[in-house]
């Protein structure tokens, strides 16, 4: 399955646009400010649920409008499948086929989408919330109870950290670990199995695309020689004191090693790009070869900070995936992946075909 038809309303420059996606390769040229990234970013809100540029709803909705509203259309051997997001200040809501998922994150079983933009680099440089998050879509496609025990541990979660707020006493705040305890384990182990899998792959395309060697692990989010369990009697203090659970999954980081040393702070912006580059693409050549949905990988500028040597082995990785590709770009003729089967032209928010 692929994305074929996508509808924009009032998204960020977008008061109307309509497009018409090709399931391997579609281009989309325009100059800057022209609402070729606001295009991605609709895409992206369809299968994420939320934005790779802002927390912010407001700030996806066009000015002067009340609602923005992304609707698409995923084929499928036998009928196209309709997906749809819709947005206000007071939150966002979706469907599919139809009815209401029981959260924003069923529209990835339909919209697997990942996106490499000139931002990328902030999967390396910013805090473990955006690696943990990158970990755990990728589970999510590989294990299907993963979600079950990820929204168990968030829910068990806020009850724990209520309970410390409002000053509890022990033996009320305890009610939740076990519960906490069960579900956090099984969030791990499948994390743990995921990033052990995941490494081979994202260590040979690092290579290739930096000359550098990859290590990848992961860290629990409490002291390693502890069981979670222990790590939470160990901790109650502290917990009482900060009024929130000081430990577990919710603390989890991936953790990075280029030739032997920690990245962060490490490498230059560039070098960034290229490695969080060979961490997404890995994660889609990771990607279950018996699953129903094609992943779709948004190109956002890929030639922006990058010199022709780093672009072209770029190139050359993404071009050997299986993915449905879309990718923006100043200009109109863009050969590195061929000629596209969809092309689309974007001015002051403004889309045509050719």
């Amino acid at each position: 399955m692929a994305l074929g038809r996508l509808q924009v309303t009032d998204f960020r420059c977008l008061q109307s646009a309509e497009l018409h996606l090709d399931p391997h390769f579609t281009l989309i040229s325009g100059p800057n400010a022209s609402g070729k990234t606001s295009v991605l970013e609709a895409i992206y809100v369809l299968g994420r649920g939320r934005s790779f540029r802002t927390r912010r709803l407001e700030h996806l909705i066009r000015h002067g409008a009340e609602r923005f509203v992304v609707f698409g259309e995923v084929d499928t051997l036998t009928r196209g499948v309709p997906l749809g997001v819709e947005g206000s200040r007071t939150g966002m809501r979706a469907r599919i086929d139809g009815d209401k998922p029981p959260s924003l994150a069923e529209l990835a079983l339909f919209l697997p989408v990942q996106i490499i933009d000139p931002e990328v680099h902030r999967l390396i440089e910013e805090g473990p919330s955006r690696r943990r998050r990158f970990v755990d879509w990728g589970v999510f496609h590989v294990e299907q109870s993963f979600v079950g025990h990820w929204q168990r541990y968030q829910q068990v979660l806020k009850q724990r950290n209520a309970a410390l707020k409002n000053h509890q006493p022990r033996a009320v705040t305890a009610v939740w670990d076990s519960d906490l305890v069960r579900s956090g384990d099984l969030l791990t182990a499948a994390r743990a199995r995921y990033v052990a899998t995941l490494s081979p792959f994202a260590e040979r395309i690092a290579h290739h695309l930096l000359g550098m060697e990859l290590s990848l692990s992961y860290r629990t989010g409490w002291t390693k020689d502890l069981s979670l369990k222990d790590a939470l009697e160990q901790s109650w203090t502290h917990d009482q004191e900060t009024g929130a659970t000081q430990v577990g999954p919710h603390r989890a980081e991936l953790g990075i090693r280029l030739n032997g040393a920690p990245v962060k702070d490490r490498i230059s912006r560039g070098q960034q790009k290229l490695l969080a580059a060979a961490l997404l693409i890995a994660q889609i050549k990771l990607f279950p070869d018996d699953s129903p949905v094609q992943p779709t990988l948004l190109l956002d500028d890929p030639a922006a900070e990058l010199d022709d040597a780093h672009l072209g082995s770029l190139i050359g990785e993404v071009s050997s995936q299986a993915v449905q590709l879309i990718v923006t770009t100043l200009h109109a003729e863009f050969s590195a992946f061929g000629e596209p089967g969809a092309r689309y032209t974007m001015s002051n928010g403004q889309v045509s075909t050719g």
